[in-house]
């Protein structure tokens, strides 16, 4: 990791629908020569002076750049943002705006999106443990589509459809295809808590099961083998395996499913020198493994949808922080600052790393290698291990973090009661609040007293 600025791209290249930003800055980064940094037009000290911090700084231009790519790489699909990665109000609308459908995991997401008139038809609703009262809620609002992740959900959601309608409902088959970045997002393989195993039969029952249920339509079958993947080859793995199922279905109970359902998982740029997986890649590996493998087995060609989260919302954020101490510990000089873990867990989760500026000033002073940390109470509060910064850096800098908009804000905490950054929204030179920092009063209302 290190300071880095990036040039402006060309009016000509933004205007491209699959045109998207490399590296890990949102696209409408600029360096200013004062040394401070521009998002969407709008000076990050201003955003900072304005607004304090910690501040998470989503760029709308770029949500929307990456939104309109995904749907350019894949116009006869269905792309739905998985909101687990990032969802506000205003997120909501963007993607709906984009033609977008939305994957929610719980109760709460689902009801962000209802307090927004999200299309119930355009939501598909997820999770390994989902209870009856979010069942309850999802037949409710008329969701389009449910995932199943186990035999024991068929019979209870079947009871909670209304007598004359229809639920449809995807299958979540474990294709035993692994990967991701870490050990904990990979969710493809045996041996983990998502999903219908093949090998079990458990994937073969369910199909059974849920062809026995008149108020439930099987409209196709879902996988999801990992997050943060950077290559097409696992993907196309899992889509060939996935058409086998479907193939079986045909062959066992003369069943054409129309659907099939691959997940998310698309990988991003944290670092320089790194790239995303590029939807126009993704799009043309997968879409030829499907149609090769359909060919082979005498189906027909199934609608596709795909669930991108981190690679529509990830590089489109900017964490801002403010340097309260540093201090030099033996052979490593620690830069301490006003946020950490409970805004962003995934360096202590998954040992992530990310990219940094200092901005809001110029330095003239050599780079040294520091350890940036958060103000909690834990050894383990690291933002990032042995990254290069002025060796000026004092008390009162800005430090700002790229690729902070997936997992930061939706895994926040109040660890030590620490009340969670605000998220300001950037575009065309404006910078508006819209989701407010929570206060220690935020905290204190929900203890009931002695």
């Amino acid at each position: 990791m290190r300071l880095i600025g990036r040039e402006s791209a060309t009016p000509t290249e933004q205007d491209q629908p699959g045109w998207l930003s490399p590296g890990p800055w949102t696209s409408t980064f600029r360096r200013t020569a004062e040394g401070d940094a521009t998002v969407g037009g709008v000076s990050l000290r201003n955003i900072a002076g304005r607004f304090g911090t910690p501040s998470y700084v989503v760029d709308e231009t770029d949500v929307r750049r990456r939104c309109r790519a995904y749907r350019a790489a894949l116009p006869d699909a269905t792309v739905a943002y998985a909101a687990k990665a990032f969802l506000c109000r205003a997120m909501a609308d963007w993607v709906r705006t984009e033609g977008l459908s939305l994957d929610v995991c719980s109760g709460g997401e689902l009801a962000l999106a209802r307090s927004v008139g999200f299309p119930a038809e355009r939501i598909i609703f997820h999770g390994n443990a989902k209870t009856p009262h979010e069942l309850h809620d999802a037949v409710d609002y008329g969701v389009g589509r449910i995932v199943l992740d186990n035999v024991t959900e068929i019979a209870r959601l079947a009871v909670l459809v209304p007598l004359g309608r229809r639920q449809k409902v995807l299958l979540r088959i474990t294709p035993d295809v692994e990967a991701g970045a870490h050990a904990a997002i990979r969710t493809g393989g045996e041996g983990q808590k998502f999903g219908l195993s093949l090998v079990t039969g458990d994937a073969a029952m369910a199909v059974n099961q849920v062809l026995g249920q008149p108020g439930l339509e099987l409209a196709g079958l879902h996988c999801h083998i990992g997050s943060q993947i950077a290559t097409v080859e696992p993907f196309q793995e899992a889509a060939r395996v996935m058409v086998r199922q479907m193939a079986r279905i045909r062959d066992t109970y003369g069943l054409v499913l129309p659907e099939l359902d691959l997940g998310g998982g698309h990988g991003i740029a944290y670092l320089p020198g790194e790239r995303g997986l590029d939807p126009r890649h993704f799009a043309a590996a997968v879409t030829a493994a499907v149609r090769e493998r359909c060919a082979g087995l005498g189906l027909p060609v199934p609608r596709l949808t795909v669930e991108p989260g981190r690679a529509v919302s990830g590089p489109a954020g900017i964490t801002l922080y403010r340097v309260i101490v540093v201090k030099r510990q033996g052979s490593t000089t620690f830069v301490a600052v006003d946020g950490g873990m409970s805004d962003n867990p995934r360096p202590s989760l998954y040992g992530a790393q990310y990219t940094m500026a200092l901005i809001g000033r110029r330095s003239a002073a050599v780079n040294r290698r520091v350890t940036v940390v958060g103000h909690h109470c834990e050894s383990g509060d690291v933002i990032a291990e042995d990254v290069s910064m002025p060796a000026d850096v004092h008390p009162g800098d800005l430090i700002a973090v790229a690729a902070t908009g997936a997992y930061n804000h939706s895994m926040a905490s109040t660890y030590n009661l620490t009340a969670r950054p605000p998220v300001v929204a950037v575009s065309e030179g404006t910078a508006r609040l819209v989701v407010r920092r929570e206060e220690p009063a935020d905290l204190l209302v929900r203890d009931v007293g002695l």
